[in-house]
């Protein structure tokens, strides 16, 4: 599975972290990523020089991450649950992955590993499809197996609501300030076959016994074009430490 994580799954755009140093409006030389995967986002921010301190409790994640990072990123075995107020870092982030960290204590627990001032950054979204009646083909196939492989909200925000979560979260919780919503347009060709490898690492498909994805998987390849164009927009979240807190 971290092996078609790292081919299938898109790395991050510098338009990304452009974003989040403007964001932070002075240098980030240390960042702790919450649950890395394979390092996709890792690179984006150490491949620029900031120093990333990458958190993941699969061993076999971490050994494809280790492939492909730079040498100021420090892996690191660990659940964000885990991880304990110590270094504290200017900038913590996760890419499509904070909805598998539990919700207790989650905020005052990041608060805790950002310096007064530091900024979190929380980014990702659904990867669907851009053709309408190619994403209907797709739905219907995989009806027998699975209603939806979309992530509901954790916390139950509707998908018409102008903040979307953890922008939602963050507006609530007492540790950060100024929080903002931005979301970056990303489109792509891929082949049929990658796109059902791409699906294979999305949370709803793994969830199902092996049997059914497998057959999921055929019945969805039969309905597809040669090729498909990807819509994966990325919706970033950002907020920033309270210094009183």
């Amino acid at each position: 599975m971290a092996e078609a994580y790292e081919r299938f799954r898109p790395g991050y755009p510098v338009e990304l972290y452009d974003l989040v140093m403007t964001y932070a409006g002075r240098p980030v030389r240390t960042a702790l990523e919450i649950g890395a995967g394979t390092g996709k986002a890792t690179r984006l921010f150490a491949e620029r020089g900031v120093a990333v301190t990458a958190t993941e409790p699969d061993d076999a994640m971490l050994a494809e991450l280790r492939k492909h990072v730079p040498a100021n990123v420090t892996p690191m075995r660990a659940a964000f649950e885990d991880l304990r107020s110590g270094e504290r870092y200017g900038l913590v982030y996760a890419a499509a992955a904070l909805h598998w960290t539990n919700p207790d204590g989650r905020w005052s627990r990041v608060a805790g590993l950002l310096e007064a001032g530091g900024v979190f950054a929380s980014f990702g979204g659904p990867v669907g499809l851009a053709d309408p009646a190619v994403e209907d083909a797709v739905r219907a196939a995989r009806a027998p197996y699975l209603e939806s492989d979309d992530i509901p909200s954790p916390d139950g925000t509707p998908p018409e609501h102008e903040m979307q979560w953890p922008g939602t979260e963050l507006q609530r919780s007492e540790w950060f300030s100024d929080v903002r919503q931005v979301v970056i347009e990303r489109r792509w060709t891929m082949s049929a076959g990658d796109y059902v490898g791409l699906l294979s690492t999305i949370s709803a498909y793994l969830e199902l016994p092996v049997a059914v994805q497998e057959q999921a998987f055929r019945d969805i390849l039969q309905v597809l074009p040669e090729t498909v164009e990807i819509a994966a927009d990325i919706t970033i979240h950002l907020a920033r430490r309270r210094s009183q807190s």
